[in-house]
């Protein structure tokens, strides 16, 4: 059922329902900040739901990570009273969860007013311009994410110090980490398997208990339903072995950071490639070399959307295999863009700015959004890096933002998001940046305790 699930329809999914006696189904939808927000609904309440829509809350619009209401968001908030927002059920999004064998989980999607917000209807969006372009859009994403040997209790009892990691030490592509722990390992791709988000590869990267997952190539919104139920149920099946993950851009200033890379390519509604062009230098066709244009020039218009924490901006930083200007390159890791030549059915964009935090629907909405407005302006980029991006000096348009509250004025003030996301989402979505980056400014951190308390 998992392979064919993307051709579901409502009358189908009633069908499964009658033969399986199913009797409840879990329903989700990703909120602003990739969040899996959902509950139970039984039988007839779902199957209700299928064919009419379904309320929910709009509160999940307005609030944090943290459950906190944004008091600086017009769409909703206690001026609103928090009525229902509608959201409808997405059949094709049917996956089984192993541990939950007659509980099938359904995505769904906020419609009316809402849909102008919605990360996943963005994302759509974005995805019927570049149809309307003549484009089908292909995507993939791959997540660096740490282990420990903590649960949600020990983490909050230690302040989240001295935290125990999987395993020790730099042990980058380990065949003895992953054989010692080959339960864990085999239980992650099976996971992926039977939830229709198939891992291509797994291994360890450099650091203790860290891995890098590369989620397999589909089209666009498929892969952005895949990495974002990705980062929930490899956090839920962590804890189901006595571990937890963090997804988080920088746990800890002794390590890099934790990308979440994010892989692009276009192909003509007959299928061709539209980026391979082997007369071309590096074999970039002319399309290629716009969307990298566009890319580069919106990058730091956009980069809130990819961006999107507070700890995002910890990784920015030089030296940290992290880009900080908008740069591109190819084969080149040190730039933020890197064109990754495969010839013509796997030539692509790597968008390396991306960390493991960000929320799928709306990081692949910039890198696609973008890059199809370099094509529709058929915008040049700059000449492509060769050697160390770090190590060079950048013109200051380049210039990433260094902080949330930079990068949530430079979307704001940003008229080719307005044209390419729409008014209500930039400015909606703007708020919570500054929001998130207001709460970030009230708290005192270890750092300034360590520097201030008793010197200054």
């Amino acid at each position: 059922m998992q392979q064919e699930s993307l051709q579901l329809d409502a009358a189908a999914v009633r069908g499964m329902f009658d033969e399986r006696h199913i009797e409840r189904a879990k329903v989700g939808v990703f909120d602003i900040d990739g969040i899996l927000r959902g509950k139970y609904m039984g039988r007839e309440k779902f199957l209700s739901a299928l064919e009419k829509g379904f309320g929910f809350c709009d509160v999940v619009l307005g609030w944090d990570s943290n459950d906190q209401l944004c008091d600086n968001v017009r769409f909703t908030g206690w001026h609103t009273a928090f009525p229902d927002a509608t959201a409808r059920i997405l059949p094709a999004t049917c996956r089984n969860i192993p541990f939950e064998p007659d509980t099938p989980l359904f995505l769904a999607e906020f419609s009316g007013a809402a849909e102008a917000i919605c990360p996943r209807g963005t994302l759509r969006r974005v995805l019927d311009r570049a149809a309307r372009l003549g484009y089908s859009t292909h995507a993939a994403v791959e997540y660096e994410f740490f282990l420990f040997k903590e649960t949600p209790e020990s983490v909050r009892n230690k302040g989240y110090r001295d935290l125990q990691t999987l395993t020790p030490g730099n042990f980058g592509y380990s065949v003895l980490r992953n054989s010692v722990h080959a339960e864990f390992y085999q239980a992650l791709l099976d996971l992926a398997s039977a939830m229709r988000m198939p891992i291509e590869s797994l291994h360890t990267e450099t650091g203790p208990g860290v891995l890098e997952a590369a989620l397999a190539y589909c089209g666009a919104l498929e892969a952005a339903d895949r990495a974002a139920l990705f980062k929930t149920f490899a956090k839920v099946l962590a804890q189901r072995h006595g571990l937890m993950a963090t997804f988080m851009a920088k746990w800890s200033n002794r390590y890099p950071g934790q990308s979440g890379h994010l892989h692009l390519s276009l192909q003509r509604a007959d299928g061709a490639p539209v980026f391979h062009d082997p007369a071309r230098p590096h074999e970039i066709s002319d399309e290629m070399r716009w969307f990298i244009g566009g890319q580069q020039a919106l990058m730091p218009e956009c980069l809130a959307m990819v961006a999107c924490t507070v700890n995002s901006y910890s990784r920015l930083v030089p030296g940290y295999w992290a880009p900080t200007s908008a740069t591109w390159g190819v084969e080149n890791r040190t730039t933020a863009l890197r064109v990754i030549r495969g010839g013509a059915s796997s030539q692509r964009v790597e968008y390396r700015i991306a960390a493991a935090d960000i929320n799928p629907y709306l990081a692949l909405a910039a890198a696609i959004g973008t890059g199809l407005w370099g094509i529709e302006h058929r915008i040049e980029p700059d000449a492509p890096m060769v050697g160390n991006a770090y190590d060079r000096e950048h013109p200051p348009h380049r210039r990433l933002p260094a902080t949330l509250e930079e990068a949530a004025e430079r979307l704001l003030s940003s008229e080719a998001a307005r044209e390419l996301f729409g008014n209500a989402f930039v400015e909606h979505f703007a708020a919570t940046r500054q929001w998130e980056e207001r709460e970030f400014r009230k708290a005192i951190t270890d750092w300034e305790l360590s520097r201030y308390f008793e010197i200054i």
